[in-house]
């Protein structure tokens, strides 16, 4: 992330219908949207925007893989290894009495390692601060930004027209 402030221009809608044709219309008038931003997911909104799926389901499996073979390795060495113990006349390397913690940590490795992956591919991390544009954004409104950095007046007033044609309640501008 670069320490250069931008300067945003964005727009407050009322509603997710509203939103949704207003992206189609910047869309179709080649507007480069920097970011949408609304209170809850808006379905159809993705490939509005071009976004591709999540790939974090790909780093769950390979958590989970791995808190499956630290498990499952980590029993054997203690009951074959380090401490074999015949309890219950079971034997030494019996599989099934590993089901369960092996469950638990295939679950555990799988969760940690996600929340840790999602904080920070999004730049969540602690000490890390990202005000909102609006603070309404996460109660009621939803927002359509745009990246208006070095922009000439004409290109500002450009957008501001498009706010105003797509149905925005609210047209602001802020230095993030």
């Amino acid at each position: 992330m670069s320490n250069q402030n931008k300067d945003v221009l964005y727009g407050l809608y009322d509603d997710e219908q509203v939103l949704l044709k207003a992206v189609d219309q910047a869309n179709a008038g080649h507007l480069e949207i920097m970011d949408v931003f609304t209170p809850f997911p808006v379905h159809g909104l993705d490939p509005k925007l071009g976004l591709a799926e999540s790939r974090l389901h790909i780093a769950g499996f390979v958590f989970g893989a791995l808190g499956t073979l630290t498990a499952f390795l980590f029993m054997t060495w203690v009951f074959t290894r380090d401490w074999p113990i015949i309890f219950g006349g079971k034997p030494y390397w019996s599989v099934p009495a590993f089901i369960p913690i092996t469950f638990e940590l295939t679950v555990l490795f799988a969760s940690v390692g996600m929340v840790v992956t999602f904080y920070t591919i999004c730049g969540m991390a602690p000490g890390i601060t990202n005000p909102p544009l609006d603070d309404r954004i996460t109660d009621d409104k939803f927002c359509i930004a745009f990246d208006v950095t070095g922009a000439e007046e004409a290109q500002k007033d450009k957008l501001k027209g498009f706010f105003s044609a797509s149905g925005a309640s609210e047209v602001n501008m802020k230095t993030i």
